[in-house]
C-alpha cells in the first residue's frame, strides 16, 4: 500500500490541532482555578522579541490550513489574526479543523514532484508537494504546537508530554 501525502499530513495535523485545543482548555481551567485573566496565558512569550502564544497558535493553524489548501489544489480559509483569548484561539482551532474535514485524500492525490511556492514579501520558496510537507509543513507545524505547550508549561499550566501528544492509540 502506497502512503499519499494525505496519509502523513491531514491526519496529523488534526491530531496536533486537536491536542493544542485540548491543552487550551487546561489553561483556561488553570487560568479560572488561580483566578488570573486568560489573556495573560495567551499573549505569555518565553523572550520578548519571540512570538506570543496567540500568534503560536494562529501561524500553526495557518501552517495546516495553507498545507491542506496547497496540496489539495483549493483555496484555503482566511483568518484575520485577531484573536486575544483562550476562547478565540480555540474557535480558531475549530475553524480550522472543520476546513481540514473537507479535504479528502482525493482531493490531495497527485504528483509528489509538482512545485508548491511560498510568496513572502521578500522573497519567495519552492519546493516539490513532498519536500514542501517533510521540509516545511510539518516541522514548522509541530515548531509552534510546541511553543504553544512550552508557553503554558512556563506559564504553570500543569501539562505533559501525553497532553501534547494525545492518545497514541
Amino acid at each position: 500500500m502506497a502512503i499519499s501525502l494525505y496519509d502523513f499530513t491531514i491526519p496529523a495535523l488534526t491530531r496536533g490541532l486537536t491536542n493544542m485545543s485540548a491543552i487550551l482548555d487546561k489553561a483556561a481551567a488553570y487560568a479560572a482555578a488561580k483566578k488570573v485573566d486568560g489573556t495573560v496565558l495567551a499573549q505569555a512569550r518565553l523572550f520578548p522579541d519571540m512570538y506570543p502564544l496567540s500568534r503560536q497558535v494562529q501561524i500553526a493553524c495557518d501552517t495546516a490550513k495553507g498545507a491542506a489548501g496547497r496540496l489539495a489544489g483549493i483555496e484555503a480559509p482566511k483568518h484575520e489574526d485577531t484573536e486575544t483569548t483562550l476562547p478565540e484561539l480555540k474557535a480558531r482551532i475549530g475553524k480550522t479543523l472543520d476546513f481540514l474535514k473537507t479535504v479528502t485524500a482525493a482531493k490531495m492525490a497527485g504528483d509528489e514532484s509538482r512545485t508548491i511556492e511560498l510568496k513572502f514579501p521578500n522573497g519567495a520558496w519552492k519546493f516539490t508537494a513532498l519536500s514542501y510537507v517533510n521540509d516545511f509543513v510539518l516541522p514548522n507545524f509541530y515548531f509552534h504546537a510546541g511553543m504553544v505547550y512550552a508557553l503554558l508549561r512556563k506559564g504553570g499550566v500543569e501539562v505533559g508530554k501525553g497532553d501534547f501528544l494525545g492518545a497514541i492509540q
